[in-house]
């Protein structure tokens, strides 16, 4: 009972929080300027920490699977709450394709990113001790202390980098780009359960829970976030990141499933679940009222 209580209490905070006007206003804004000023904090960021270390295990077990840990905690919320307001398996899969077109935007993204990577990036090998000498004898100037690099064409970014070469190119920002849609999916689909919350639905201990770890993971998200930002600034690599991260959460959210559940769109979270919830809460009221008076009229 006593943990139950903490659940209930830390829940009903988190959700009013979420769900709360504005907050879903200015979260994004909230994000943005944590990308644009972020990579400042690196002139304070101490570089012995244990994040700044890529080997973290934050980083390697949480951020090289983001998007899984995003699609495993948040379609289970999104098809618990579905499921126990209609009983509607093609209702819980319709709000849970939200996911999947967000998870094809990602993918989409991200090859397209290697391709333009590809495109505008060139890859160069060092040059050995003798080689490198000899070449600079016959150079008139040479700039001390950088070695000479010769140019590797036909190769891509991956293939460069497996073989110990250097690659130089203009880059997106892949871990930002995920952070901030993580971040801004999770805040958008956690919204509801505020509201519906509020017109008394059914919360028993396994949507709570899976609610809290919806609210957990987005906290995680954002602190890795700071963490990238102060330990490994990248400009302006994590600023388009992040933009196009922005970018794809309001094409989705805020343009295309505002147009209304249909055969080509899910819809935004919540529709066709609160209204549900209470037209059917309306109902048991007013069957309980014509009950009611039923008695009296046989009490008369």
């Amino acid at each position: 009972m006593f943990l139950n209580s903490i659940l209930v209490g830390v829940t009903n905070l988190a959700a009013r929080i979420l769900g709360n006007t504005s907050f879903r206003r200015h979260f994004h804004l909230v994000l943005s300027g944590l990308v644009l000023f972020g990579p400042a904090l690196s002139l304070w960021a101490s570089q012995y920490s244990i994040f700044a270390k890529r080997s973290h295990f934050l980083y390697r077990i949480f951020l090289r699977s983001g998007w899984g840990w995003t699609c495993v905690f948040s379609g289970s919320f999104i098809f618990l709450l579905s499921f126990s307001i209609r009983q509607s398996l093609s209702l819980s899969l319709r709000h849970l394709s939200r996911l999947a077109v967000a998870g094809g935007l990602w993918v989409g993204f991200r090859r397209l990113l290697t391709l333009l990577g590809d495109a505008t990036g060139s890859c160069y090998e060092p040059l050995s001790g003798p080689v490198e000498s000899k070449l600079s004898q016959g150079l008139a100037k040479v700039v001390e202390g950088q070695p000479l690099l010769l140019l590797r064409e036909g190769e891509t970014k991956a293939t460069c980098l497996n073989m110990g070469m250097l690659w130089r190119g203009y880059e997106v920002s892949e871990d930002t780009f995920l952070l901030c849609l993580c971040c801004l999916l999770l805040a958008e689909e956690t919204a509801v359960f505020g509201p519906y919350l509020a017109l008394g639905g059914p919360s028993g201990a396994p949507l709570r829970l899976l609610f809290l770890f919806c609210v957990i993971l987005l906290g995680l998200w954002v602190f890795l976030l700071f963490c990238l930002l102060a330990y490994f600034p990248e400009f302006p690599t994590q600023v388009l990141g992040g933009a196009l991260g922005c970018l794809s959460w309001r094409a989705l959210y805020q343009g295309w499933y505002r147009l209304g559940p249909s055969w080509c769109c899910p819809g935004r979270p919540g529709v066709g679940l609160l209204k549900a919830h209470s037209q059917k809460e309306d109902a048991k009221a007013n069957v309980g009222v014509n009950r009611g008076g039923v008695v009296v009229e046989e009490v008369d």
